[in-house]
């Protein structure tokens, strides 16, 4: 690896550093004050690039690499960086990067600052041990890092400006909360999950136990349970009374029907233990929350 600080650029490489007077917008708009970027850019193929910074930054520093290599060495803790891997350096804190001799890497990096700016760099640590992750390549990030980086490069407008700073913020959260978004497509393949999903959807006027729901999909209670709430964040009967309640407050928003009548309608032929579960779920009484809807 190089230690000397490449001077000249490389070849096809952006960069925008942005003035004080577009930061100066950033941190006074209520939208953007908790995180903003302070300059981005693109090096392809970046022959010698190398940084140190012995006090580190005062921005966070986000890098995705889709070609080549490089490596990252934080507080004397070296991490390689391949294509398709992404990588956030925390401000404040003594680090070097740098590309491969024989293979250089290839990256898109972002400077970013702000409370949200530290509460997503706090949550990108959850996400790996080693501090860094691997993301599918797809051109839609590419052409919307393009998107970001007209945008800031061109204008100077508080609502522009804004509007950049919320795509930045996107681009790096799904990097950040891809573990959610890989999650979520395994859990829409589960077939055991959707099937009892859609079972309930389909009999939200129906009343069922969770032995008879275990029964009905030839599973064990204990199984049931722990798998669907691993999956949804809910216990199977929280989730049919919180689809039940859903329903009620369609009927209750485009119909005319009583509440009496929509107890019945989802399952409940107790309408006084209907309005409770209605207001653990929704806050307030159906009586009430109709009343809401119409002021």
């Amino acid at each position: 690896m190089h230690t000397t600080a490449l001077k000249e650029g490389f070849l096809g490489q952006k960069l925008v550093s942005l003035p004080k007077s577009t930061l100066s917008i950033a941190k006074k708009s209520k939208i953007t004050e908790n995180f903003y970027v302070c300059s981005l850019g693109h090096y392809p193929k970046a022959n010698n690039h190398f940084r140190r910074r012995n006090k580190g930054s005062s921005d966070y520093i986000f890098i995705y690499c889709t070609k080549g290599k490089g490596e990252v060495i934080i507080n004397s803790i070296k991490y390689f960086i391949s294509p398709n891997e992404f990588f956030i350096i925390p401000k404040k804190t003594k680090h070097e990067y740098q590309a491969d001799d024989s293979d250089p890497w290839t990256i898109y990096w972002f400077h970013f600052k702000g409370k949200t700016a530290k509460q997503l760099y706090n949550r990108y640590k959850l996400t790996d041990i080693k501090n860094y992750k691997v993301t599918p390549f797809s051109i839609e990030k590419i052409k919307l890092f393009e998107k970001i980086f007209n945008l800031f490069d061109h204008n100077n407008l508080e609502g522009q400006i804004e509007y950049a700073n919320l795509l930045s913020l996107n681009f790096i959260s799904s990097f950040v909360y891809q573990d959610i978004y890989l999650e979520i497509n395994r859990s829409n393949n589960d077939n055991i999950i959707n099937s009892v999903k859609k079972f309930l959807l389909d009999n939200l006027d129906k009343t069922f136990s969770l032995d008879e729901i275990a029964e009905k999909f030839n599973y064990s209670k204990s199984y049931l349970h722990t798998k669907f709430k691993s999956n949804t964040g809910y216990p199977i009967m929280v989730f049919f009374n919180l689809k039940k309640t859903q329903k009620a407050c369609e009927y209750l928003n485009y119909t005319d029907l009583s509440i009496k009548e929509i107890s019945y309608k989802i399952g409940f032929e107790d309408p006084l233990y209907f309005s409770r579960i209605f207001k653990n779920f929704m806050g307030k009484s159906p009586r009430n929350y109709k009343k809401s809807q119409i002021r």
